[in-house]
C-alpha cells in the first residue's frame, strides 16, 4: 500500500442522464438524476483508494452544509481531508448531461472558491507520502509546490495532469516526473498526431516520462530515455458513462508505477481500468480486473 496526496479540486455533480442531447433552446425530460462528488483530483483518489492506496486530498473545501456530500463520500472512501484549507462558501458545482445515445458527457462548471496554494503546500509534511499527483490549475503556484517536491531529498514521487492550456502551466514541465496531457491540449499548440507532440514537450521535460491520451485511439507515452510507448483503448461493450475516465487512467498509470511496472505496460493497466469505468455508471467498484 503507497500512500498518496493528490493536490486539486473536489466538486458536486448534479448529473442528468438523457436519452439524447438537447437542441438549443429545446426543452428535454431527464431519463435520471443523481448528485455525486466530481472534481479531477477526488476522482483521481477515489480510484486509488480503491486499488488499496493510503489517499489524502489537499483542496480548498466549503465550509456550507452543501459540502457534506463530498465530503461524506471523500470519507467513505478513507481519504484524508486533514491538509484541506477550509473557507465559507458553497462547493464548486458541475451540470453533467450523460447522453445514453452517445456514452459521452457535457459539462458546465461553477466556481468561485480560491485555488489551493504553495502557502498551504508547504506546511505539508512530505515525508508521509510516496507519491504526490497535481491537477495543473494555476501554472505559477503548481510550479512552486512542484519545485519544493524536486528539491526535497529524498522526496515523492511527481506527477502533474496537463488538461487544460491555462495560464503559466507550462512552467511545471522541468520539476515533474511524470507528465499527463491531453489530446485537447495538444491539439491547442496545434499538433494532430501524439508523437510529435511528445517530441516537443521532450524539449522542455527532458527529466520526465510524458504520457498524452488520445481519445477512442488509447494513449501514448515516451519514457525518459526516448522511446515511444503505445497502448490502444479498451472500450467497453457498451459506454454507459465517460464521466471521470480520464481520472481513472491517471489513477491507473500511477498504480501501475507504484507496482514497479514500465511504461509500456501502465499505459495498458490505465487504458484497461479507463475502459472499465466507460462501462459503468460512476466510480463505485473499479478495482481493476
Amino acid at each position: 500500500m503507497a500512500r498518496i496526496l493528490a493536490i486539486g479540486t473536489a466538486t458536486l455533480d448534479l448529473i442528468f442522464t438523457l436519452t439524447r442531447y438537447p437542441a438549443e433552446d429545446a426543452e428535454l425530460r431527464a431519463r435520471g438524476l443523481r448528485t455525486s462528488p466530481g472534481g479531477n483530483a477526488a476522482n483521481t483518489l477515489v480510484v486509488l483508494s480503491q486499488l488499496g492506496h493510503a489517499c489524502a486530498l489537499g483542496g480548498v473545501l466549503p465550509d456550507g452544509p452543501e459540502a457534506a456530500p463530498i465530503i461524506e463520500c471523500l470519507a467513505r472512501h478513507g481519504i484524508d481531508l486533514a491538509v484541506c484549507r477550509r473557507v465559507p462558501g458553497r462547493p464548486p458545482t458541475s451540470c453533467v448531461l450523460l447522453s445514453l445515445e452517445e456514452g459521452t458527457r457535457t459539462i458546465v462548471h461553477y466556481r468561485d472558491l480560491p485555488e489551493y496554494g504553495h502557502e498551504e503546500f508547504h506546511q505539508i509534511d512530505l515525508t508521509r507520502f510516496d507519491w504526490v499527483h497535481f491537477e495543473g490549475r494555476d501554472g505559477p503556484e503548481t510550479a512552486r509546490m512542484v519545485h519544493r517536491i524536486r528539491d526535497a531529498s529524498p522526496g515523492p514521487l511527481c506527477s502533474v495532469e496537463v488538461e487544460k492550456p491555462r495560464s503559466g502551466i507550462e512552467a511545471v514541465f522541468a520539476g515533474a516526473g511524470m507528465l499527463i496531457f491531453s489530446r485537447a491540449y495538444a491539439n491547442h499548440l496545434g499538433f494532430d498526431a501524439p508523437r510529435p507532440f511528445l517530441l516537443r514537450m521532450r524539449e522542455q521535460a527532458p527529466q520526465a516520462d510524458l504520457i498524452v491520451t488520445w481519445g477512442k485511439e488509447g494513449a501514448y507515452g515516451l519514457t525518459y530515455p526516448g522511446e515511444v510507448q503505445y497502448s490502444p483503448a479498451f472500450p467497453p461493450i457498451k459506454a454507459q458513462d465517460t464521466l471521470g475516465a480520464g481520472d481513472t487512467f491517471n489513477a491507473g498509470l500511477i498504480d501501475a508505477y507504484l507496482k514497479g511496472l514500465g511504461l509500456a505496460d501502465a499505459l495498458s493497466h490505465a487504458c484497461r481500468l479507463a475502459g472499465q469505468k466507460c462501462g459503468q455508471i460512476g466510480l463505485e467498484g473499479l478495482k481493476g480486473r
